[in-house]
Order: C-alpha cells, then structure tokens, then sequence
C-alpha cells in the first residue's frame, strides 16, 4: 500500500472514531434528557410542619403539612412554605445542574445554581461536586491539510498528491 492510501485508510479511520463519539455524545444527551424528567428536589421547614417537593423546571408537585400546621401561626406556616418552596426548587436546579454536568460535562450551569444557592440561602457548596469527565482525545478534531486534499487524486500511484 502506497503513503497516500495509508494516509486515506487513516483518514477514513478517524472519520469512523469521531462518528462513534458522535453516536456516544448522542446516548448521552437522550440519557441526560430521560433523567432530567424525573428530577426532583425536597425541602421541609426547620420547624418540620412543611414539606414541599419541586420537579423539573422548579415545578411544585406537593405541599404537605403535619398535624401541627393548625397550631402555627398563619405568618409563620406562610414563610416556612414560602422558604421550603424555594429550598426545593433550588434543589431541583441544583440536580438538574448535576444532571447536565455528568452527562454533558458543562459545569458553567452548575456553577451559576451554586452561586444562586450560596447568594439566596447561605447554602455552602456541596463537596460532592464532581468535576466533568474529561473529553476523549478522538472526540478532538485532526488538523485537515485542505491544500492535500485538494490536490489529491485517489487513482494516482504516486506518494506524491496530482499537480
């Protein structure tokens, strides 16, 4: 086999490894979106009388009291749904972040909820937090000598690219 067949085969090779990084990247995202449905977050006032539980999107999909909430006061039964609504929303964000970063590996979105969580409840960031799973070097782009392939003719025996 002459050098420019060689070097077409691994063209051809690395076409093949960048298109089943692609059919990777792919499961991964219907992955990420199959779990990002089912997210989730729940949060119970300090005083354990509401408990609020938020779904994807910040979406509230259960408020349930204890038997003490007729024996609190309207005002505070009002802020501590008010603050568990907003814990369980923040949790929800924060999974949903999560979701992203483990199966994207974008951690700027997790990083944003973070900050919000830190500036809106005093919430310290959790020391579970991951980094991102490193990218595969096939799923890196060659450099592509255009000017080769431009001159290239595939009948031609020669190492040499058609002039």
């Amino acid at each position: 086999m002459n050098e420019t067949a060689r070097q077409l085969l691994s063209r051809i090779e690395a076409i093949d490894a960048s298109a089943a990084d692609n059919r990777l990247r792919a499961e991964a995202y219907q992955r990420v979106v199959g779990e990002l449905k089912d997210v989730s977050g729940r949060a119970t006032s300090p005083d354990g009388v509401v408990t609020v539980i938020a779904g994807p999107g910040g979406v509230i999909s259960s408020v349930t009291f204890t038997e003490r909430a007729g024996e609190t006061d309207p005002s505070v039964l009002s802020a501590d749904v008010m603050r568990a609504i907003g814990q369980a929303q923040a949790a929800a964000a924060r999974t949903q972040a999560d979701v992203v970063r483990r199966g994207l590996g974008d951690t700027e979105l997790l990083d944003r909820v973070l900050d919000s969580d830190e500036r809106l409840f005093g919430a310290a960031r959790p020391d579970s937090v991951a980094p991102p799973a490193p990218v595969p070097a096939s799923a890196q782009p060659d450099v592509v000598d255009e000017e080769y392939f431009e001159e290239f003719d595939l009948f031609d025996d020669d190492d040499e690219p058609a002039r």
